[in-house]
C-alpha cells in the first residue's frame, strides 16, 4: 500500500461515509476551524499513521466499521484494513480544547464567526483534561477572539496556568500579540503555532483583511528564538488562490527561520465554501517541496510534541506520512 498517495487521496475527497456496527463513540466534533459546525469526523489509522475525514453519507469512500473500532476503508477497487481511532478530546492521544468558540475575525475561509460559539471557563476546561488524562500524552489549547486579542492572551494564559498542574506537554496556538511568545515560554508552554494561513502576503490580505501577516511572521521569528527551531508552527493552507511556487517560497522562508510549516488543505467553508478542495495530486507535489525544504532546514515533524504535527490526521506531514 502506498499510504501517502492513498492519503492525499483521501484529503483531496476529505469526507467518508460511514457504514458497519455503530461507531458514534468514535466521532469528535470541533468548535473551531473550517470543520466547525459540521457533522463529525473519524480518525482513520493503518499503523501508526493516520487521516481525520469529515463524516458525510453522501461521500464516495466508504469506511466500515466491522466492530471494537476494527475497520475496512473502500475507495474504488481499493480495500485497506486499519482501525477507527477514539479521539481523546478532538484528535487521538492529546486534550485539543478551543478555549473560546467565537471570534471577531471574519477571515474568510472559517465558519466560526457564524456559530456564536461560547467561552469555556477554566474550571470545565481542566475538568475536560481530568476525564481524559490517562489516555493522553499532550494538551493543546487554541482558541477564537471574543472580544480583543490582548484579553484572548490573557484569559488563555490562566488557562495555561491550570493545566500545568497535569506535566504533560502543552502547546499554544492563537493569535498573538508581540508579547505573546515570551509570556507562553515564561508559563513552560512546549510549543507555539502562529498561523499564517497564506503563502502570500496579498493573499493573507483579501482573506483575513483585519490581520497583519508581516506581524505574524514577526512573532513566529521571535518564537523560535525562545522554543528553539522545531518547537514553532505555522498553518499554511493550501487551496486560497496560491500559485505552488508561491508555497515553496513560504514554506522554504518558515523553514529557514526554524518553523515548521503545516501545510492545511483547504476544507470549503464560510465565503469559500464553493472552492474545490484541491486535488491529490498537487498535495503531493507539495509534499515532495515541503519534505526537502524540511531536509535542508534540519527540522523534524515527526518530533512535534503537541498540536497538528503531533496528531497528523487532517495534514500530509514529512516523516510521518512518508518513509
Amino acid at each position: 500500500m502506498d499510504w501517502k498517495r492513498l492519503k492525499a487521496t483521501l484529503l483531496a475527497e476529505g469526507s467518508v461515509r460511514l457504514t458497519g456496527d455503530a461507531a458514534d463513540s468514535y466521532v469528535s466534533r470541533s468548535a473551531a476551524g473550517p470543520s466547525a459546525g459540521k457533522s463529525g469526523s473519524v480518525f482513520f489509522a493503518v499503523g501508526d499513521r493516520r487521516v481525520r475525514l469529515t463524516v458525510d453519507p453522501a461521500a464516495r469512500p466508504v469506511l466500515e466499521h466491522t466492530g471494537g473500532g476494527e475497520a475496512r476503508l473502500i475507495l474504488g477497487d481499493e480495500l485497506v484494513s486499519g482501525r477507527i481511532e477514539p479521539a481523546a478530546l478532538h484528535c487521538p492521544r492529546q486534550a485539543y480544547i478551543t478555549v473560546t468558540g467565537r471570534c471577531i475575525f471574519r477571515c474568510r475561509y472559517c465558519p466560526v464567526p457564524s456559530l456564536e460559539g461560547r467561552r469555556k471557563s477554566i474550571g470545565e476546561i481542566v475538568g475536560l483534561v481530568e476525564r481524559v488524562q490517562d489516555d493522553i500524552d499532550a494538551i493543546s489549547i487554541t482558541s477564537g477572539v471574543a472580544s480583543t486579542v490582548e484579553e484572548e492572551e490573557a484569559y488563555v494564559l490562566d488557562v495555561v496556568k491550570a493545566l500545568r498542574q497535569f506535566d504533560l506537554p502543552i502547546g499554544v496556538s492563537i493569535y498573538p500579540t508581540e508579547n505573546t511568545p515570551r509570556l507562553l515560554h515564561d508559563l513552560g508552554v512546549a510549543e507555539v503555532k502562529f498561523n499564517l494561513e497564506a503563502a502570500t502576503p496579498a493573499l493573507f490580505a483579501e482573506m483575513c483583511p483585519d490581520l497583519d501577516w508581516g506581524f505574524i511572521r514577526d512573532v513566529l521569528r521571535q518564537s523560535v528564538a525562545l522554543f528553539g527551531r522545531g518547537r514553532v508552527f505555522s498553518n499554511i493552507i493550501v487551496g486560497l488562490g496560491e500559485t505552488d511556487e508561491d508555497l515553496e517560497r513560504c514554506i522554504a522562508d518558515l523553514a529557514r527561520i526554524g518553523v515548521i510549516p503545516v501545510i492545511r488543505p483547504l476544507s470549503p467553508a464560510a465565503d469559500l465554501a464553493d472552492r474545490p478542495r484541491p486535488s491529490a495530486a498537487r498535495l503531493l507535489r507539495i509534499l515532495e517541496i515541503h519534505e526537502r525544504a524540511l531536509r535542508r532546514a534540519n527540522l523534524r515533524p515527526q518530533d512535534a510534541l503537541s498540536m497538528c504535527s503531533a496528531c497528523t490526521g487532517c495534514d500530509l506531514v514529512p516523516g510521518r506520512d512518508t518513509p
